[in-house]
């Protein structure tokens, strides 16, 4: 078993003994994808992914809405995000996003991963995210374990500029009712959680 299938079997098991109910849950995953709902260990009641990608077409027992997750409107009993929210495009979209968290569901996990980790997660580059901008799209355009081409200038910049990694206090801020749980490599921080359980069912 790889290192990474590892790490998601053990995320999944920590994420299912916070929510021992989910099986009865409906459950509104921000940013996801449906092959993920597809594939998890255990089934909700009913999932609402909500991507600005098209999904393939879901099974019955998901719903698929494309559209921005931070205007979300409805109410579930579990929102759930992996690693979605240093994507969505500065401080003010990141708080929008929390509040829409916080706000569909009475619960919640929100995992992103840990700016102070010393490998950036998104390219395995050791400190790119400490760099400036300008030298993290230089070494974009040669690096690589990119995905897609990013030879371009244009595209190694929007690349470069598209994670923006939060530390602990952030996630404190955006998540103030919240747990903020550590998930840990080798001794180091790796990803943080915002967990909210609640007694839903």
């Amino acid at each position: 078993m790889s290192l990474g299938e590892r790490s998601r079997r053990q995320r999944w098991a920590r994420f299912h003994a916070a929510f021992p109910s989910l099986t009865d849950m409906r459950v509104v995953d921000l940013g996801g994808t449906v092959q993920w709902w597809e594939r998890a260990p255990a089934r909700p009641a009913h999932v609402t992914v909500v991507n600005l990608d098209p999904q393939p077409d879901p099974p019955p027992w998901v719903t698929f809405v494309q559209g921005d997750a931070c205007e979300l409107t409805g109410s579930f009993d579990l929102a759930f995000s992996n690693a979605v929210i240093e994507h969505v495009g500065g401080h003010q979209r990141r708080l929008a996003f929390a509040e829409a968290a916080r706000r569909l569901a009475p619960a919640h996990w929100v995992q992103t991963p840990y700016r102070y980790f010393p490998i950036e997660p998104h390219f395995l580059f050791p400190g790119l995210q400490f760099l400036p901008v300008a030298a993290r799209a230089r070494i974009l355009r040669h690096w690589p374990l990119v995905h897609g081409d990013l030879s371009h200038p244009d595209a190694a910049m929007w690349a470069a500029l598209d994670a923006d990694l939060i530390g602990r206090a952030e996630m404190r801020y955006l998540f103030p009712d919240s747990e903020i749980r550590s998930e840990r490599l080798a001794g180091l921080t790796k990803s943080l959680i915002a967990v909210r359980t609640a007694s839903v069912v």
